[in-house]
């Protein structure tokens, strides 16, 4: 491992050589990032899954930086070019962009203007017009005329081109052009004639003008859009007068020299036709490269709150799949989301039996002991709702409703996985069914759909597939393993989530309980074919056994911490039998953790997990979070008034603001300057996705349906 680029590590995250080492060292050995995180805390002082990630991603990087600067010092060098200044600009560079600007003017080029001039001999001819002599006249070039080159016009512009491609190519110059745009320089919008924007979606950059260095990532990747549906041109307005002095400055030491007017303008030519082109297209890509980090970074956050939204436990839930034509479809799951029934109505036009749909819905409610009914937000879904809940008035209902979403339910049900869950179902009525599961469980149901599918992001399809699927992965992984999970009743979808285990393992778990039984302890899980012992050492605390002979197998302590949980037990004088009960949580309250650190020698991370499991140790991670808003009657526009206050679910956190249910057809907007009576930098500071906020209404568009909302009362 390089010990400067740890160094560097742990000054940029603030955090110790050690903290950093020691994770790498883990990472070295096999170990995987949950894993690190929740045993292996005592090495990294503490540090959680998204510290990790970024420890493990910034080494590889600075490992592949360092890599191609010593492989663009050794290429400069083998051409005879390389000087102490250009290895020092090489070894101070930060990004690997940086490296390969410095590279650009020696790498072979394809055939342009510059290198045609120099293949026909023109290079003394621009080495001496650089040079500012005092006498020079136009017949001098004569002596630089050759078989490809007759005439002193044509001779005297290839050797400006030769000098526009240096001046293009100077890496100061183009530092200085780059630190011009970047620092100073405005983005400047201007819209396209015969464009196709007839929604007008991108209208406020019709005629706009921003500092690039003010602009939002959610703006870039709107002006990213936006051209590249050609809607708009952009470009990056700046300074270049002063960038021009700058370079004859540099370029022109005897401005009175006859010379210097084709020096002059070559200079002109190599900023306006070669430098700024580059240099904006570099400024735009790194714009645009910050923009798609900062978007995956709200969308992974998204997806991981999503996913650890608290479960509906004990409650039967029937599963509502809108539709108009098709019939609205309907399932019916008990509280471990087994299928009951499915059933179909026809509530709407064109084909409804509104008498028929009432009477069905009732008797399964009834039937079934429903205790929640989730509306999927699709098509029909507010007629849906409206229907719902004149039921449940017309028919004095002990029942409510919330509205789910189906992002990516139709994707699921036509899926492979949905085909061999449920073979003998429609298409719909699986949508149906997932669509209640989601609510009773969204961790098991949601990991079983493409995260992009979701729903949760910002210009999704937008961002580079490979970067964000390795990033909403992440996500996935780090909140199947915060919840853990039930190994005997877990789908192998969720099982290769785990810490540890891969597709093949995960399948193999699944094969030996039909095969064995239950299994009846973490030990047994060694006989498992694939599962070896990094394997088990990475997935064992993670895969939870809720009646099987050894108590500690219910809990998130890990195996290999039995032997301190069984001493700390018998020192607070409890059996395994009365972990979570109110003894044993008042044994830990009242227990003296210094005195049980020098009895049992393990370090204080692993004795207050133990101590957390003793207390909780079926304890849900989720159950913290909140939970859906359950109604029972309908909200319309027409119903809200400027300063209402309401309480609704954040569905989307964006850039610019938050999206949130307050029951209507469309999710309501708090812009960002609306969730706090001071300055904040994200939306995310405030709330995530599946929080439960106050809020009162901003403004009222009747007309377009829309209701723009405040965190501020």
């Amino acid at each position: 491992m390089d010990k400067e680029i740890i160094k560097r590590i742990a000054n940029e995250l603030n955090i110790g050589v050690d903290q950093v080492s020691n994770t790498l060292k883990l990472l070295e050995e096999g170990s995987t990032v949950p894993f690190i995180a929740r045993y292996r805390k005592e090495m990294t002082k503490g540090l959680d899954e998204e510290q990790i990630r970024v420890i493990q991603e910034e080494y590889n990087y600075q490992i592949n930086l360092q890599k191609r600067k010593e492989e663009v010092i050794n290429r400069i060098e083998t051409l005879g070019k390389l000087t102490d200044t250009i290895k020092k600009q090489v070894l101070e560079c930060t990004k690997l962009s940086q490296v390969e600007d410095i590279y650009r003017p020696y790498k072979q080029k394809k055939k342009t203007r510059a290198s045609v001039a120099i293949a026909n001999g023109m290079k003394p001819l621009a080495d001496l017009l650089l040079k500012l002599p005092r006498h020079f006249e136009e017949k001098d070039v004569e002596a630089y005329l050759n078989d490809k080159v007759t005439n002193i016009q044509e001779a005297l512009q290839q050797a400006k081109d030769i000098i526009a491609e240096m001046v293009s190519d100077d890496h100061d110059i183009r530092n200085k052009i780059y630190d011009s745009m970047m620092n100073y320089g405005r983005i400047v919008t201007k819209e396209k004639k015969g464009h196709d924007d007839q929604a007008k979606v991108y209208r406020m950059y019709y005629d706009r003008v921003e500092k690039v260095s003010h602009l939002a990532s959610h703006r870039i990747m709107a002006i990213d859009r936006a051209e590249k549906e050609k809607v708009i041109n952009v470009q990056i307005e700046f300074n270049e007068e002063y960038i021009e002095n700058f370079v004859k400055r540099r370029y022109v030491r005897y401005p009175n020299s006859p010379c210097a007017v084709y020096v002059n303008e070559a200079i002109v030519d190599g900023l306006k036709r070669l430098a700024y082109p580059s240099i904006e297209r570099m400024v735009r890509s790194e714009l645009s490269a910050k923009a798609h980090e900062s978007s995956i970074d709200v969308f992974s956050m998204n997806l991981e709150k999503l996913l650890l939204q608290a479960p509906i436990k004990n409650k039967r839930i029937l599963g509502f799949d809108p539709a108009f034509r098709t019939g609205c479809k309907l399932a019916v799951i008990d509280e471990s989301g087994k299928m009951l029934c499915v059933d179909v109505i026809y509530p709407h036009q064109p084909n409804a039996k509104i008498k028929e749909a009432k009477t069905k819905l009732v008797k399964l409610i009834k039937d079934y002991d429903v205790s929640i009914i989730a509306i999927g937000n699709g098509t029909a879904s507010r007629e849906s709702e409206t229907f719902v809940s004149n039921v449940i008035s017309e028919y004095g209902l002990n029942v409510q409703y919330t509205i789910v979403s189906e992002a990516g339910a139709s994707v699921y049900s036509a899926s492979k996985l949905a085909i061999e869950e449920f073979p003998n179902l429609h298409v719909e009525q699986r949508s149906a069914i997932s669509i209640a599961r989601r609510l009773m469980d969204p961790l098991s149901e949601l990991i079983k759909i493409d995260p992009q599918s979701i729903g949760v992001g910002q210009y999704q399809h937008d961002l580079p597939a490979a970067r964000l699927k390795e990033r909403l992965d992440f996500a996935v992984e780090k909140a199947v393993n915060l919840v853990g999970v039930n190994i005997n009743t877990a789908s192998p979808t969720l099982l290769k989530h785990v810490a540890g285990l891969t597709s093949a393992m995960a399948n193999n778990i699944v094969t030996y309980r039909q095969e064995n039984g239950k299994i009846l302890s973490r030990q047994e899980i060694k006989k498992i074919p694939k599962i070896g012992t990094k394997s088990f050492e990475q997935s064992a605390g993670f895969l939870r056994i809720e009646d099987g002979k050894e108590m500690l197998d219910r809990t998130s302590i890990h195996p290999e911490s039995y032997k301190y949980a069984k001493i700390v037990l018998d020192i607070l004088g409890l059996d395994e039998h009365a972990m979570g009960t109110q003894i044993a949580q008042k044994a830990v309250d009242s227990c003296n953790k210094e005195e049980l650190l020098k009895q049992i020698e393990c370090d204080s991370y692993t004795l207050n997990d133990i101590l957390d499991s003793i207390k909780q140790p079926l304890r849900d991670y989720r159950d913290n979070n909140d939970g859906p808003i359950l109604r029972s009657d309908i909200l319309e526009i027409e119903d809200l008034h400027v300063h209402d206050k309401l309480q609704g679910t954040v569905r989307n956190v964006v850039d610019f603001g938050v999206f949130v249910d307050i029951g209507l057809h469309e999710d309501g907007l708090i812009h960002i300057s609306q969730m706090a009576d001071h300055k904040i930098g994200h939306p995310s500071e405030m709330v995530s996705v599946g929080d439960i906020i106050d809020v009162w209404v901003y403004k009222i568009d009747e007309e377009k349906h829309k209701v723009q909302l405040t965190m501020i009362p």
